[in-house]
């Protein structure tokens, strides 16, 4: 239910961030241009929002839908990583849009996206090798 919670916040703070950054979209100079570095950083910070927020209603919704126990070390890591690459993603995108030299920081949101990718794959797998030799509900 965190992930859900979370998803719809992070989509909230997607449109709120789009507004904000509306208000000098309409100027052909605004943040450098349109083509600058900071302005193409800053886009994709506030589309970090909507899309890790999808991710996090979708794994929520997952879990939900299939009773998922995720009591587990697997699904504990496994959310907190998906949740841990939606805060880190727009705001590592943000800094770098500020001070290009931290283009590193990425790393951080990447890894901790791939590990829930790798998580929820593995982890569903199981879940449906284990329904199929009737041990799973």
């Amino acid at each position: 239910m965190l992930n859900l919670t979370f998803g719809w916040l992070w989509i909230t703070l997607g449109f709120l961030s789009g507004a904000a950054l509306g208000m000098g979209f309409h100027k052909d100079t605004f943040m450098g241009g349109y083509d600058s570095w900071p302005r193409r950083m800053t886009r994709l910070g506030h589309i970090a929002f909507f899309g890790t927020g999808f991710l996090n209603v979708l794994a929520g919704l997952t879990i939900v839908t299939l009773d998922l126990g995720t009591e587990s070390l697997g699904w504990s890591i496994t959310t907190n990583a998906l949740i841990l690459g939606a805060i880190s993603m727009p705001i590592c995108c943000f800094i770098a849009a500020r001070w290009k030299r931290a283009k590193p920081i990425f790393i951080l949101p990447v890894v901790s996206l791939t590990l829930a990718g790798v998580g929820f794959s593995l982890l569903l797998s199981l879940i449906s090798i284990a329904a199929l030799d009737g041990v799973w509900p």
